[in-house]
């Protein structure tokens, strides 16, 4: 079978994606890095977050931008857009990570914890949320779809919870003005809206 035209790889620009990628994750790493300034028992200046969480901020930017500009690269050289490419670019950003210890082991170890965890999420979907739904099925023809599928039956509702508590199947009036009638000896007689009746 021939190859269609959009069977072949579409490269990606890696250079903006890893700056763009440095600095998103740059800007979480100042978000994190304010939190624990504003966190400080001692009164300190707008500064700290910059002079104590500057190298927290430095190496949420630098694995960030690794992490992108490392995936659309093996990509790109590659020709492949899969989940080896998100193990290549978690293997760099993971060592990033690590070399704040200054030791090789724990730089290879954050490295392989990097490139496991981000393959095995790009392998699975890339998403929180589990699969994605299909986008030519209306929504509300789905859930209408679900609400049918999962429906039970009335009488098997009645039978689990019994009557009462606004569970009221037909018939139930006149069991309970018998019920009232045993029980307590009083006569209900039903009203009516009609004012004709």
């Amino acid at each position: 079978m021939a190859p269609s035209v959009d069977d072949h790889y579409h490269p990606k620009d890696a250079i903006s994606n890893g700056v763009n990628g440095a600095l998103a994750y740059g800007g979480a790493g100042l978000l994190f890095s304010a939190v624990q300034t504003s966190l400080q028992k001692q009164n300190v200046g707008a500064w700290n977050v910059f002079s104590r969480g500057g190298s927290m901020i430095a190496t949420c930017a630098a694995a960030g931008g690794a992490y992108e500009f490392t995936t659309r690269a093996a990509a790109n050289l590659r020709e492949k857009d899969d989940h080896y490419n998100a193990g290549i670019g978690g293997f760099l950003a993971g060592s990033i990570l690590g070399l704040r210890t200054g030791r090789m082991p724990p730089i290879l170890g954050w490295g392989a914890a990097g490139a496991v965890l981000l393959a095995v999420f790009d392998y699975t979907g890339g998403r929180l949320q589990g699969f994605g739904k299909d986008p030519e099925v209306d929504e509300y023809e789905r859930k209408d779809m679900l609400r049918k599928n999962r429906r039970r039956p009335v009488e098997e509702t009645i039978a689990e919870l019994g009557e009462g508590r606004s569970i009221r199947p037909p018939g139930y009036e006149e069991r309970r003005r018998q019920r009232l009638k045993e029980t307590y000896g009083i006569e209900i007689s039903p009203v009516s809206a009609d004012p004709n009746a």
